[in-house]
C-alpha cells in the first residue's frame, strides 16, 4: 500500500527549519510512508489564494495523515490541518519545546510530539508513525 503523509510547514520559515524537516521526512520513509512537502512542492503568487488553497486541499484528501510543524504559527498550517481533521484524517502536532504552543491546532490533533533538537523530533515521530499507522 502506497501511504502518503502531507507534511504542514511555515512557507516563509521553512529555510530556518531545514534540519527539522529533514528529520521529518527521514521519519516518515523509515516507517514506508511517502512524505509530500507542500510548501516544497509549489509556489503560488498572491493572485493565485483559490488555486493554492483548492491544490492543498486536493493534496490532503489524497493523503493518509497529516503532520503539522508548528514550531512557527502559521494560519496556513492551522487551516490544513482542521481541513485534514475535516476529513478523517489523522493529525499529528510537532513542536520544539523552546516554540509557542498553539492551544488551537494542539486541540484538534490526534498525537502531540514536543521536541527538543533534530534527532529526538525523529525518534519520537518514528515511534508516533508505527503506532498510527499500524495499530
Amino acid at each position: 500500500m502506497n501511504r502518503t503523509a502531507y507534511i504542514a510547514i511555515s512557507y516563509s520559515k521553512r529555510k530556518e527549519l531545514t534540519e527539522e524537516l529533514t528529520a521529518i521526512k527521514e521519519a516518515v520513509l523509515a516507517s514506508g510512508i511517502n512524505p509530500f512537502v507542500f510548501a516544497e512542492q509549489f509556489q503560488f503568487n498572491p493572485a493565485q489564494e483559490k488555486q493554492m488553497m483548492q491544490e492543498a486541499m486536493r493534496q490532503i484528501d489524497a493523503a493518509d495523515l497529516l503532520i503539522a510543524e508548528t514550531s512557527d504559527k502559521a494560519i496556513g498550517i492551522g487551516i490544513e490541518a482542521g481541513y485534514a481533521k475535516a476529513k478523517g484524517k489523522s493529525v499529528i502536532y510537532l513542536r520544539n519545546k523552546k516554540a509557542d504552543h498553539s492551544t488551537t491546532l494542539s486541540g484538534i490533533c490526534d498525537q502531540q510530539i514536543i521536541y527538543e533538537n533534530s534527532i529526538d523530533l525523529k525518534e519520537k515521530l518514528q515511534i508516533i508513525l508505527n503506532q498510527v499507522m499500524n495499530p
